[in-house]
């Protein structure tokens, strides 16, 4: 059974997402430094990753049901660039979502997510949410 962070992703349902994570959930990116903190904050930079990554899709899924770690292998494209890369999900107890980091490789795919990220990102700054 998938996870239902993975099914609302791969139904492109990003409404769905903000109520699978914690009020208090930590994102890492893999191109900030700083992680970034709150349901409401990390709700819209998964909506501005939705913007920039194309022919986005899951291959591997890691972790079982309830509590712990489940990991996410993704293929994407950000313009001719190729991604691969893992969502690294941590819940709680309550089936929450509490941290989620992602890495993406090679470095070329890092740059250019960082590239498409900067509009994103001005963009969720200028108004942010919550």
């Amino acid at each position: 059974m998938s996870h239902p962070f993975k099914t609302a992703v791969e139904s492109w349902d990003f409404d769905a997402i903000p109520a699978l994570l914690a009020e208090d959930v930590v994102f890492r990116s893999p191109v900030a430094f700083k992680p970034y903190h709150g349901r409401a904050m990390v709700g819209a930079i998964l909506l501005g990753v939705s913007r920039v990554f194309e022919d986005f899709r899951y291959e591997r899924e890691v972790g079982g049901e309830g509590p712990g770690v489940h990991v996410l292998e993704f293929k994407a494209r950000v313009g001719d660039v190729d991604v691969h890369g893992v969502d690294i999900l941590t819940t709680g107890d309550d089936g929450l979502i509490t941290e989620l980091t992602v890495m993406v490789r090679p470095l070329s795919a890092a740059n250019a997510v960082a590239a498409a990220m900067k509009v994103q990102f001005a963009a969720i700054m200028e108004s942010p949410p919550g």
